[in-house]
């Protein structure tokens, strides 16, 4: 269905380029030689376009396989070398953390801090 998108937008890029090469010249003063031109010139810009578009195609897919190549080079090199991908162990520079300290000692009230004794006398609230 993509491939649709794609014919449908080059079809129409190519009738707005003939579209506009005409109306440059003006409709009264238009010849045969003028269509064939623009048809020519939309065209040859589609053409250029999807060499383009072939070519970095192309390109990627060299780069793509080149890379997947080195790739494998280095891991037959470093398989050879007889280097294993262990984690290293590294000290750590900074110092150690500290201790944490004791909590505090539990209220021996219990929970005189849920139901305070000010909120029972008579007053003013702010």
């Amino acid at each position: 269905m993509r491939s649709w998108f794609l014919v449908y937008g080059v079809l129409y890029v190519l009738i707005e380029m003939i579209g506009h090469q005409l109306d440059a010249i003006g409709w009264p003063r238009l010849t045969a030689l003028d269509v064939a031109t623009a048809v020519v010139n939309a065209l040859l810009v589609v053409a250029v376009g999807m060499a383009a578009l072939v070519a970095i195609d192309v390109l990627g897919h060299r780069w793509r396989r080149r890379l997947r190549n080195w790739r494998e080079e280095q891991a037959r090199l470093a398989a050879e070398a007889g280097w294993s991908p262990a984690p290293v162990p590294v000290r750590a520079w900074r110092p150690g953390r500290l201790a944490l300290t004791a909590a505090p000692a539990p209220d021996p009230l219990g929970d005189r801090y849920l139901h305070p004794d000010f909120l029972d006398q008579p007053g003013r609230l702010l």
